[in-house]
């Protein structure tokens, strides 16, 4: 009996001293956090918001009404090393130069043929007169950040303040501050009558 009874409280001591490890064990599972599972559904998570907002993007540039663009049609295309008379002014495409205009913010006027070449990739060219006030100018030169396909120049022949064109398609106006300015790039950069779309705007000629 006396064995019985020394077994007994042995083995009750022995439950008393692993009772508590057990529920610690039980209280660390609970506070473990799965972080592998967040950052797995996360990224899944971000990938779908970009598409959704590439999609959006797209969309909205193809629905994008822009009031007074004159349109051209037919626009002729190929290389030439000769001057080209050109039916607009500025030009929205014809023949031209080889070598395409990389794009971005230029202080003095851009050889036409060049430039058309440069639409013939998707690009906007922004031309001003040259007698537009210097903030109206610092506006237009941020629409050309490295990377983006636009121009941006003076043309002394303009008879509006502001023209933009894409190819076959122009915009004039008064301002910079005119909301079709935005309206235009979103809808012609890279547009739907691009030649040559994501072919570069880089790499060409880098000077007037």
């Amino acid at each position: 009996m006396a064995k019985s009874r020394s077994a007994r409280r042995a083995s009750e001591r022995e439950a008393k001293a692993s009772g508590p490890n057990r529920a610690g064990q039980k209280s660390h599972l609970k506070k473990s956090t799965p972080w592998g599972t967040i950052a797995f559904y996360g990224a899944i998570g971000a990938v779908a918001i970009g598409a959704v907002t590439f999609a959006a993007l797209q969309t909205d540039s193809s629905d994008v009404d822009v009031s007074g663009v004159q349109e051209v049609k037919n626009v002729e295309s190929g290389h030439t090393k000769a001057d080209v008379t050109y039916k607009e002014s500025p030009p929205v495409g014809g023949p031209h130069d080889e070598t395409w205009q990389n794009c971005g913010a230029y202080d003095a006027p851009l050889r036409d043929e060049n430039a058309v070449h440069s639409l013939e990739h998707g690009a906007v060219w922004i031309t001003y007169r040259p007698d537009l006030s210097a903030d109206q100018v610092t506006k237009l030169r941020s629409k050309a950040p490295a990377g983006s396909y636009v121009l941006v120049s003076p043309y002394p022949a303009l008879t509006e303040p502001i023209a933009l064109s894409s190819w076959g398609f122009q915009l004039k106006v008064k301002s910079a501050d005119d909301e079709r300015v935005d309206a235009f790039l979103r809808k012609y950069v890279q547009g739907e009558r691009t030649p040559e779309p994501g072919a570069p705007c880089t790499g060409g000629k880098a000077t007037p």
